[in-house]
């Protein structure tokens, strides 16, 4: 399982900042953006197809101590479960820091890979999603929720 805490040469976010050097023309750029690119897109499209559960991804999404904490989280919770917001700040060992947890959800900058959909609102409502509630639904659904 990925961490968003590991520090690997390459991730998805220097993937991305790679992509910049395509336009330079930097033939090792190239190549090596290339290759995590087809490996992101790979797991996405067998995420979707139903056919990944989890990822197998380099990760080090930039944020605080505190964000990487909940990002952990949702990278722990399994495939077709979800839980609240609260959930994930008990899990985290910070009870009240609720609306915290809510804040570094919505800053995931590694939506899917890192799971944010998969926390709704202690009511059970579908609260918050960068991407609209109705994407949110569509995940949840494909996962079985």
């Amino acid at each position: 399982m990925a961490s968003v805490l590991a520090e690997p040469d390459v991730n998805i976010e220097t993937v991305l900042i790679e992509v910049e050097a395509i336009a330079s023309g930097s033939a090792e750029a190239m190549f090596l953006t290339r290759l995590h690119l087809i490996k992101a897109i790979k797991q996405l499209q067998e995420y979707f197809a139903g056919q990944r559960v989890s990822f197998d991804l380099p990760l080090a999404a930039k944020g605080t101590e505190f964000q990487h904490q909940v990002w952990q989280a949702l990278v722990d919770m399994p495939y077709g479960s979800f839980c609240s917001y609260s959930d994930i700040a008990k899990q985290i060992a910070r009870p009240k820091a609720v609306r915290a947890v809510g804040a570094a959800n919505g800053a995931n900058p590694i939506a899917i890979i890192v799971p944010c959909h998969r926390v709704i609102g202690k009511s059970g409502k579908l609260t918050g999603y960068a991407h609209g509630l109705a994407m949110k639904q569509y995940l949840l659904d494909l996962e079985g929720v």
